[in-house]
């Protein structure tokens, strides 16, 4: 499918619905009640920090705290019903797209939030671009059942050719913008968040007509997304849940910023990490502080495969893998750009082959922070694995082959903020 505008119908079906939102009233202050995505924020501390931020910040909802599993969804869907039944939330009068604005000193982001219709990735309507975790799926899902609730919106990008005439997504969205929001508050990480509602026929006709030409790339939530398609298998058609919560950004109008997701290897010391790597990579020792390391690795990274490994107090610059390593590791029936990507030489070679750790919960995290990365190896004793971040076009490229990247390649943003707008299924 052409994602810059020819007539498909089996193109993205976005439907208004009744977001659930916070009374600004009954809480201390939007920005209190917030919360970066479920698996962006640093547990125990970040986690902490929300919980104390406000009695009803949307982590006890994303990230319910309890000594079981079933417990914590419990919790949380107990939670979401009593702040219902006391009006901390409550749902919007008639169902609505929303045009949502996030702006920070260098950078300005709209998009439309909306509830869309979900589709395996062989439709060719929503490609995913990276693997999951079966374990995250399946968390992710137990805390949906339960609570009957799209928590938090996925990040989806889709490409327009950057014109845009008089009627369309984009012309309503800008238009929208020129009025008064449903809500206007600013987080901690600087971003000034704006949200408003679409209820005009006409103008939802114009936004469904023009994305249902286009397919979109999952930039954020692919575990969310696979849970949602998990439960749609699990409830009779048609239902509510044959869709999922989305805020959709044309890139040709915003270009999202990529950045990379670090690795944290619990069990693994830099002085084993590096002992390992023999003569098959080339390493060197950098100066800190850290910008000054990222820098050093964005020059290698501009040159083939390269890491920083951290978590002794040094920065040590890994890179010139030996071709004949890669080729013994590196599954070849893949497109050139899968396989020379540094998180598939990450995965098969390094982690796979030459240190041999699983890729699971107990061995290996995922943070998106770089100095939080470098902090817990030093302070745990492991090591940090900092990657140098993908372009869009060569993610979008891949999918568009349906070849998925390794888990965890990449992090879009900004990310929506996680409670501004929610969808529970039974409104």
């Amino acid at each position: 499918m052409n994602t810059a505008g020819h007539t498909d119908a089996h193109g993205l079906d976005l439907i208004p619905f009744r977001g659930v939102r916070y009374i600004p009233e009954r809480v201390g202050s939007l920005a209190a009640v917030t919360s970066p995505p479920y698996d962006v924020v640093v547990r125990p501390d970040g986690l902490l920090h929300l919980e104390s931020a406000d009695p009803h910040n949307i982590v006890r909802l994303i990230l319910p705290q309890a000594t079981t599993p079933a417990a914590r969804n419990q919790q949380a869907a107990d939670t979401l019903h009593s702040w219902l039944a006391e009006g901390i939330l409550a749902p919007d009068a008639e169902p609505s797209l929303y045009v949502y604005e996030q702006r920070s000193s260098d950078m300005l982001q709209r998009g439309i939030i909306g509830a869309l219709r979900l589709s395996e990735a062989e439709d060719g309507v929503v490609l995913p671009h990276e693997d999951v975790m079966p374990h995250v799926v399946e968390d992710r899902a137990a805390l949906m059942r339960a609570t009957s609730a799209n928590l938090e919106p996925l990040l989806l990008t889709y490409r327009t050719d950057g014109e845009s005439g008089p009627t369309g997504a984009a012309p309503v969205v800008e238009r929208t913008a020129l009025r008064e929001p449903l809500l206007s508050t600013t987080t901690e990480d600087g971003f000034h968040h704006r949200l408003w509602s679409v209820t005009d026929p006409a103008e939802l006709a114009e936004i469904q007509s023009d994305l249902s030409r286009h397919q979109a790339l999952i930039a954020d939530g692919h575990h969310r997304w696979a849970t949602n398609l998990r439960l749609r298998s699990e409830h009779p058609s048609p239902s509510a849940w044959d869709y999922g919560l989305v805020l959709l950004v044309d890139t040709a109008r915003y270009p999202l910023r990529v950045r990379a997701i670090h690795r944290h290897l619990h069990r693994l010391p830099v002085a084993d990490a590096l002992a390992a790597l023999g003569d098959s990579f080339r390493v060197r020792t950098v100066g800190g502080p850290l910008g000054h390391a990222l820098d050093a690795l964005g020059e290698a990274a501009a040159k083939g495969n390269a890491f920083v490994l951290a978590g002794d107090g040094a920065f040590h610059l890994v890179d010139q893998p030996s071709q004949g390593l890669l080729d013994r590791t590196i599954p070849g029936e893949y497109p050139a750009a899968w396989r020379t990507l540094d998180a598939t030489v990450l995965h098969a070679t390094l982690l796979d082959h030459v240190w041999r750790i699983p890729d699971t919960p107990d061995h290996i995290a995922y943070i998106h922070d770089t100095a939080a990365t470098v902090e817990k190896a030093e302070r745990d004793g492991g090591t940090a694995v900092l990657m140098h971040p993908v372009r869009e076009e060569v993610v979008r490229d891949l999918a568009q082959q349906g070849v998925t990247m390794p888990r965890k390649s990449t992090s879009f943003g900004p990310k929506p903020a996680t409670g501004l707008v929610l969808r529970d299924l039974s409104f």
